[in-house]
Protein backbone atom coordinates (compact mmCIF):
# COMPACT_ATOMS: atom_id res chain seq x y z
CA UNK A 1 0.00 0.00 0.00
CA UNK A 2 1.04 3.35 -0.98
CA UNK A 3 1.92 6.19 1.77
CA UNK A 4 -0.84 8.85 1.52
CA UNK A 5 1.82 11.33 0.91
CA UNK A 6 3.12 10.20 -2.28
CA UNK A 7 -0.44 9.80 -3.87
CA UNK A 8 -1.53 13.41 -5.24
CA UNK A 9 0.78 15.41 -7.49
CA UNK A 10 1.20 18.69 -7.22
CA UNK A 11 0.06 21.78 -10.31
CA UNK A 12 2.55 22.43 -12.21
CA UNK A 13 2.86 25.80 -13.75
CA UNK A 14 4.65 26.38 -16.98
CA UNK A 15 6.67 29.68 -17.04
CA UNK A 16 6.00 32.13 -19.81
CA UNK A 17 8.76 32.75 -22.11
CA UNK A 18 11.81 34.50 -21.03
CA UNK A 19 11.08 38.29 -21.76
CA UNK A 20 13.44 41.30 -22.84
CA UNK A 21 14.50 44.21 -21.35
CA UNK A 22 12.00 46.37 -24.02
CA UNK A 23 9.14 43.41 -23.70
CA UNK A 24 5.79 44.82 -24.55
CA UNK A 25 4.60 42.87 -21.52
CA UNK A 26 6.30 44.78 -18.69
CA UNK A 27 4.93 48.12 -20.07
CA UNK A 28 1.56 49.95 -19.19
CA UNK A 29 -1.29 50.79 -21.15
CA UNK A 30 -4.18 52.91 -20.64
CA UNK A 31 -6.14 50.94 -19.40
CA UNK A 32 -3.85 49.58 -16.85
CA UNK A 33 -3.52 53.78 -15.95
CA UNK A 34 -7.27 54.06 -15.62
CA UNK A 35 -7.50 51.47 -12.95
CA UNK A 36 -4.69 53.10 -10.95
CA UNK A 37 -6.21 56.31 -10.93
CA UNK A 38 -9.71 54.62 -10.23
CA UNK A 39 -8.13 52.58 -7.32
CA UNK A 40 -6.33 55.55 -6.07
CA UNK A 41 -9.50 57.38 -6.06
CA UNK A 42 -11.60 55.37 -3.81
CA UNK A 43 -8.46 55.40 -1.61
CA UNK A 44 -8.27 58.75 -1.48
CA UNK A 45 -12.18 59.35 -0.99
CA UNK A 46 -12.24 56.44 2.02
CA UNK A 47 -9.08 58.49 3.69
CA UNK A 48 -10.75 61.80 3.19
CA UNK A 49 -13.76 60.37 5.02
CA UNK A 50 -11.26 59.41 7.60
CA UNK A 51 -9.94 62.80 8.47
CA UNK A 52 -13.22 64.90 8.03
CA UNK A 53 -15.28 62.34 10.24
CA UNK A 54 -12.15 62.41 12.67
CA UNK A 55 -12.27 66.24 12.57
CA UNK A 56 -16.23 66.64 12.92
CA UNK A 57 -16.16 64.12 16.34
CA UNK A 58 -12.74 65.00 17.18
CA UNK A 59 -12.02 61.28 17.39
CA UNK A 60 -8.38 61.53 16.05
CA UNK A 61 -6.85 58.39 18.07
CA UNK A 62 -9.68 55.82 17.40
CA UNK A 63 -8.87 56.37 13.01
CA UNK A 64 -5.03 56.28 13.86
CA UNK A 65 -5.40 52.93 15.11
CA UNK A 66 -7.45 51.31 12.89
CA UNK A 67 -5.02 52.64 10.26
CA UNK A 68 -2.18 51.22 11.86
CA UNK A 69 -4.22 48.11 12.56
CA UNK A 70 -5.08 48.21 8.62
CA UNK A 71 -1.21 48.71 7.76
CA UNK A 72 -0.18 45.14 9.78
CA UNK A 73 -3.18 42.89 8.53
CA UNK A 74 -2.40 44.14 5.14
CA UNK A 75 1.42 42.53 5.30
CA UNK A 76 -0.60 39.33 6.36
CA UNK A 77 -2.89 39.34 3.32
CA UNK A 78 -0.59 39.74 0.84
CA UNK A 79 1.56 36.55 2.46
CA UNK A 80 -1.49 35.17 2.53
CA UNK A 81 -2.73 36.02 -1.24
CA UNK A 82 1.13 35.34 -2.21
CA UNK A 83 1.62 31.62 -0.48
CA UNK A 84 -1.74 30.60 -2.19
CA UNK A 85 -0.92 31.80 -6.09
CA UNK A 86 2.74 30.70 -5.44
CA UNK A 87 1.83 27.30 -4.55
CA UNK A 88 -1.95 26.04 -5.98
CA UNK A 89 -3.64 27.13 -9.26
CA UNK A 90 -2.38 27.19 -12.74
CA UNK A 91 -2.93 29.52 -15.70
CA UNK A 92 -5.97 28.27 -16.44
CA UNK A 93 -7.70 28.57 -12.84
CA UNK A 94 -10.43 31.25 -13.05
CA UNK A 95 -9.68 34.46 -11.90
CA UNK A 96 -6.31 34.04 -10.98
CA UNK A 97 -4.72 32.03 -13.33
CA UNK A 98 -2.94 35.25 -15.31
CA UNK A 99 -1.99 35.79 -11.75
CA UNK A 100 -0.64 32.70 -10.70
CA UNK A 101 1.26 32.45 -14.43
CA UNK A 102 2.94 35.91 -13.71
CA UNK A 103 4.17 35.04 -9.73
CA UNK A 104 5.66 31.83 -11.39
CA UNK A 105 7.37 33.55 -14.33
CA UNK A 106 8.50 36.06 -11.39
CA UNK A 107 10.54 33.42 -9.92
CA UNK A 108 12.56 32.05 -13.04
CA UNK A 109 13.16 35.98 -13.58
CA UNK A 110 12.78 38.08 -10.48
CA UNK A 111 14.62 40.96 -12.22
CA UNK A 112 11.15 41.44 -14.56
CA UNK A 113 9.61 43.08 -11.72
CA UNK A 114 11.97 45.86 -11.53
CA UNK A 115 11.55 46.60 -14.94
CA UNK A 116 7.73 46.88 -15.21
CA UNK A 117 6.13 50.01 -15.65
CA UNK A 118 3.88 51.10 -12.43
CA UNK A 119 0.38 51.05 -13.49
CA UNK A 120 1.73 47.42 -15.57
CA UNK A 121 2.97 46.21 -12.07
CA UNK A 122 -0.08 47.55 -10.06
CA UNK A 123 -3.61 47.77 -11.99
CA UNK A 124 -4.61 43.82 -11.31
CA UNK A 125 -4.78 44.87 -7.29
CA UNK A 126 -5.91 48.42 -8.44
CA UNK A 127 -9.11 46.83 -9.77
CA UNK A 128 -9.74 44.66 -7.23
CA UNK A 129 -9.43 47.74 -4.66
CA UNK A 130 -11.75 49.74 -6.67
CA UNK A 131 -14.44 46.64 -6.76
CA UNK A 132 -13.93 46.38 -2.99
CA UNK A 133 -13.46 50.12 -1.73
CA UNK A 134 -16.26 51.92 -3.90
CA UNK A 135 -19.19 50.48 -2.46
CA UNK A 136 -17.77 51.57 1.20
CA UNK A 137 -17.30 54.76 0.33
CA UNK A 138 -20.47 55.08 -0.89
CA UNK A 139 -22.14 53.02 2.25
CA UNK A 140 -20.11 54.05 5.19
CA UNK A 141 -19.10 57.26 6.73
CA UNK A 142 -17.78 56.01 9.84
CA UNK A 143 -13.87 57.50 10.50
CA UNK A 144 -12.84 54.56 12.18
CA UNK A 145 -13.50 51.92 9.95
CA UNK A 146 -12.69 54.68 6.91
CA UNK A 147 -9.16 54.90 8.78
CA UNK A 148 -8.65 50.83 8.43
CA UNK A 149 -9.96 50.62 5.07
CA UNK A 150 -7.90 53.36 3.41
CA UNK A 151 -4.35 51.98 4.75
CA UNK A 152 -5.13 48.49 4.57
CA UNK A 153 -6.35 48.54 0.83
CA UNK A 154 -3.49 51.37 0.50
CA UNK A 155 -0.81 48.73 1.24
CA UNK A 156 -2.73 46.13 -0.56
CA UNK A 157 -2.42 48.32 -4.23
CA UNK A 158 0.93 49.13 -3.56
CA UNK A 159 1.96 45.95 -2.35
CA UNK A 160 3.48 45.11 -5.62
CA UNK A 161 5.76 48.22 -5.85
CA UNK A 162 6.80 47.63 -2.52
CA UNK A 163 7.77 43.77 -4.06
CA UNK A 164 9.46 45.63 -6.99
CA UNK A 165 11.68 47.74 -4.26
CA UNK A 166 12.52 44.78 -1.97
CA UNK A 167 14.35 43.51 -5.81
CA UNK A 168 15.94 46.63 -6.43
CA UNK A 169 19.27 47.17 -5.26
CA UNK A 170 19.69 50.44 -2.87
CA UNK A 171 21.68 52.39 -5.64
CA UNK A 172 18.48 52.51 -7.77
CA UNK A 173 16.26 53.63 -4.68
CA UNK A 174 14.88 56.91 -3.53
CA UNK A 175 16.62 57.51 -0.07
CA UNK A 176 13.10 57.88 1.39
CA UNK A 177 12.26 54.17 0.87
CA UNK A 178 15.67 53.29 1.60
CA UNK A 179 15.27 54.64 4.96
CA UNK A 180 11.78 53.01 5.37
CA UNK A 181 13.33 49.78 4.10
CA UNK A 182 16.01 49.82 6.84
CA UNK A 183 13.42 50.81 9.74
CA UNK A 184 10.78 47.94 8.65
CA UNK A 185 8.36 50.00 7.35
CA UNK A 186 8.88 48.19 4.13
CA UNK A 187 10.06 44.83 3.01
CA UNK A 188 13.75 44.97 2.68
CA UNK A 189 15.51 43.55 -0.27
CA UNK A 190 17.58 41.34 2.07
CA UNK A 191 14.51 39.88 3.89
CA UNK A 192 12.66 39.22 0.50
CA UNK A 193 15.60 37.48 -1.20
CA UNK A 194 14.82 34.30 1.29
CA UNK A 195 12.22 33.94 -0.34
CA UNK A 196 13.81 32.97 -3.76
CA UNK A 197 15.97 30.37 -2.44
CA UNK A 198 15.47 27.10 -1.48
CA UNK A 199 13.10 25.47 0.06
CA UNK A 200 10.74 28.49 -1.76
CA UNK A 201 8.25 27.98 1.54
CA UNK A 202 8.95 31.32 3.28
CA UNK A 203 8.63 35.25 3.57
CA UNK A 204 5.72 35.81 1.81
CA UNK A 205 4.24 38.83 3.29
CA UNK A 206 5.25 41.93 1.07
CA UNK A 207 4.41 44.72 2.23
CA UNK A 208 6.58 45.45 5.55
CA UNK A 209 7.54 41.78 6.40
CA UNK A 210 6.80 42.13 10.27
CA UNK A 211 4.32 38.94 9.54
CA UNK A 212 7.45 36.93 7.96
CA UNK A 213 9.23 35.63 11.30
CA UNK A 214 5.77 34.74 13.15
CA UNK A 215 4.06 32.66 10.26
CA UNK A 216 7.83 30.81 9.31
CA UNK A 217 8.54 29.67 12.79
CA UNK A 218 4.99 28.73 13.64
CA UNK A 219 5.00 26.77 10.41
CA UNK A 220 1.75 28.26 10.01
CA UNK A 221 1.67 28.20 5.96
CA UNK A 222 3.17 24.03 6.19
CA UNK A 223 -0.11 23.71 9.09
CA UNK A 224 -2.87 24.99 5.97
CA UNK A 225 -0.64 23.13 3.48
CA UNK A 226 -1.26 19.57 5.40
CA UNK A 227 -4.82 20.35 6.46
CA UNK A 228 -5.43 21.22 2.17
CA UNK A 229 -3.78 18.10 1.56
CA UNK A 230 -5.28 15.65 3.90
CA UNK A 231 -8.82 17.49 3.31
CA UNK A 232 -8.42 17.88 -0.68
CA UNK A 233 -5.84 15.86 -1.45
CA UNK A 234 -4.09 18.30 -3.00
CA UNK A 235 -0.30 19.14 -2.63
CA UNK A 236 1.44 22.43 -2.41
CA UNK A 237 4.32 23.59 -5.58
CA UNK A 238 6.39 23.58 -2.32
CA UNK A 239 6.47 20.03 -1.23
CA UNK A 240 7.97 19.22 -4.51
CA UNK A 241 11.85 19.79 -6.04
CA UNK A 242 11.35 22.73 -7.67
CA UNK A 243 10.90 22.61 -11.31
CA UNK A 244 13.24 24.19 -13.41
CA UNK A 245 10.04 26.03 -15.63
CA UNK A 246 9.70 27.63 -12.15
CA UNK A 247 13.25 28.41 -10.42
CA UNK A 248 15.69 31.11 -11.27
CA UNK A 249 17.28 31.31 -14.47
CA UNK A 250 20.40 33.47 -13.42
CA UNK A 251 22.32 32.23 -16.57
CA UNK A 252 20.00 34.36 -18.34
CA UNK A 253 20.10 37.71 -16.15
CA UNK A 254 20.83 40.97 -19.06
CA UNK A 255 24.14 42.62 -18.14
CA UNK A 256 22.55 45.64 -17.25
CA UNK A 257 20.43 43.86 -14.65
CA UNK A 258 23.09 42.30 -12.94
CA UNK A 259 25.39 45.24 -13.32
CA UNK A 260 23.22 47.27 -10.82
Amino acid sequence: MKPLLSRPSPTVVTAPDRPTLDDPSLRSTWSHRAWIASGCTTVLISLAKAITGAGESHRWLEPALAGLVGYILADLGSGVYHWGIDNYGSASTPIFGTQIEAFQGHHKWPWTITRRQFANNLHALARAVTFTVLPIDLACNDPVFHGFVCVCSGCIMFSQQFHSWAHTTKSRLPPLVVALQDMGLLVSRSQHAAHHHQPYNNNYCIVSGIWNEFLDQLMVFEALEMILFFKLGVRPRSWSEPNSDWTEETKSIPSQIAAN
